[in-house]
């Protein structure tokens, strides 16, 4: 992971137990990767413009970490689960087209 770490993820999702750091990391890693793509951006170009990652962009990785550490197999057609709306306005102002 380049931005998150398993402990900020687990503060972040309530965890206080080691039992599933391997899983945390796939997820952060995933998450990651996933809100990279969604913006059309690197990391070292995240860097490069603002310094460091902005909080949002963290804050958006963490929601993924956190519903799919919630929801481990995908939803049944009749109860899809996405994202918060919350999602896409924390990390919409630092897309680029």
């Amino acid at each position: 992971m380049k931005f998150l770490t398993t402990d900020f993820i687990k503060l972040h999702s309530r965890i206080d137990y080691g039992d599933e750091d391997e899983l945390l990391e796939i997820y952060g890693d995933s998450a990651e990767t996933t809100v990279l793509n969604y913006l059309n951006r690197t990391y070292e170009d995240l860097i490069e413009a603002y310094g460091d990652v902005p909080a949002p962009i963290k804050h958006a990785a963490l929601m993924l970490v956190d519903t799919w550490y919630q929801y481990r197999c995908p939803p049944i057609q009749t109860s899809v689960s996405m994202v918060p709306y919350t999602f896409d306005v924390l990390i919409k102002p630092y897309m680029k087209l």
